[in-house]
């Protein structure tokens, strides 16, 4: 399938240019009197959705049979209406006058009987899709609402991820609205992987597992990949998941990859709003990594954040943040946990090594949260406690030293050395 593009390396696109990229891209697409689901992302990630929701609507309404909207939430917790009102760009009374033909919906991962299974990937075939990383089979289930649509619309910004290299195209199903299972089995693979080493990188094995399941979904299905900079939008990108998906993919490399002459002995991040735990904030430690000194240290700046993680906050109280080889060295006692935790566990610690005979763990670097969650909680799961509001951290913010970087508004850019 032939990819329509629209993108500017000098500047940000203009919502007439948008506009009219959207209407000639979807003018030739079979999709009159269909029944389309768009497939959107939650407010972790940053990207015009309103926009595009707006567009949509305008151009597909007078065409299609159906149009509604699923936000993929992966296993983050449910939004209320606040929060889907401003994933959408509406005001409160925006909201209350939307068309009533187009319906939102939340994908509820924590209701096991609204997936369905798609199919079973073999032992013998993730081993080889995995380099033998994993050998078991895994049953690839979704969001059973998709079954009454017949034409799935992916529309979300393509970003440098931890686990998957970049985000976007079918990462929208697999985690976006997939089952537990599936979504276990890629975290951890990343994880054995190491975030160090995957993230920014286009073709991994951890994309394969995904686009094999994604071939599981027999319902057609385009992608909007978006390219976002500056707040705005600087590249959209539509047509198969995974076509679409390259071509943002190579953009974000571009747009998102920014390269240092030098390490850091300290970065700081600075956690937007966006980011309401650790879970999500943890992005920002992944995307500065490459780029601090061994030794050195990352600290999570986010005030306002208050909870490890909303859906697994007890399990990471349980495990504690550690190297992957904590884990790895010590299966018997964790494989039983869900593996998706174990992943965030060791891509939030960072590289490291674990000597099982001494039961000394050493992390390359150390990690430091100066959030609202309390030193003891921070003690108990193995990070480091600084208090936000501490004269001498707001000093180092406001006039850091040669040694210490500040990255404001952290989580999507990612941080490479040069060399």
């Amino acid at each position: 399938m032939m990819v329509q593009s629209i993108h500017n390396s000098e500047r940000i696109l203009t919502e007439s240019e948008i506009h009219a990229f959207v209407a000639r891209a979807l003018e030739n697409k079979a999709l009159t009197n269909k029944r389309v689901l768009v497939i959107i992302p939650d407010g972790t990630r940053s990207a015009p959705i309103g926009l595009f929701y707006r567009l949509l609507n305008e151009i597909l309404l007078p065409r299609v049979a159906a149009l509604d909207f699923l936000i993929a939430l992966g296993t983050h917790p449910p939004m209320d209406e606040h929060a889907m009102q401003r994933r959408l760009g509406l005001d409160g009374k925006e909201w209350a006058l939307r068309d009533a033909r187009v319906h939102i919906f939340m994908h509820e991962w924590w209701k096991p009987e609204t997936f369905y299974s798609a199919g079973v990937i073999g032992a013998d075939e993730i081993a080889a899709l995995t380099n033998g990383w994993i050998a078991r089979e895994v049953n690839v289930s979704l969001n059973r609402l998709i079954l009454d649509y017949d034409q799935l619309l992916i529309c979300g910004p393509v970003y440098p991820h931890e686990v998957v290299g970049f985000s976007g195209g079918n990462k929208y199903l697999f985690p976006g609205i997939a089952g537990q299972e599936i979504i276990d089995l890629t975290h951890w693979l990343g994880a054995l992987l190491t975030s160090y080493t995957i993230i920014g990188t286009k073709e991994t094995v951890v994309r394969a597992v995904i686009e094999r399941a994604a071939s599981l979904v027999t319902i057609p299905k385009l992608a909007f990949c978006l390219v976002v900079r500056e707040g705005g939008l600087a590249g959209a990108y539509l047509g198969s998941p995974y076509e679409a998906w390259q071509r943002a993919a190579d953009h974000s490399a571009q747009a998102h990859i920014h390269y240092l002459n030098q390490s850091y002995t300290r970065v700081v991040s600075l956690m937007p709003t966006r980011y309401d735990d650790i879970w999500t904030a943890a992005k920002g430690m992944y995307k500065v990594e490459p780029i601090v000194a061994d030794g050195g240290e990352v600290i999570i700046y986010a005030p306002h954040i208050t909870e490890v993680s909303y859906t697994y906050g007890a399990l990471l109280d349980a495990i504690g943040y550690h190297v992957r080889d904590y884990f790895v060295k010590q299966w018997d006692q964790f494989q039983n946990y869900p593996w998706g935790v174990l992943a965030h566990s060791t891509h939030l610690r960072g590289l490291g090594e674990y000597d099982a005979v001494r039961q000394i763990e050493s992390p390359r670097v150390r990690v430091t949260l100066a959030t609202g969650i309390p030193r003891e909680r921070c003690e108990k799961i193995n990070l480091g406690y600084l208090d936000p509001n501490a004269p001498e951290l707001q000093a180092l913010i406001q006039n850091p030293p040669p040694d210490t970087l500040v990255v404001p508004d952290a989580g999507e850019i990612l941080f490479r050395l040069k060399s």
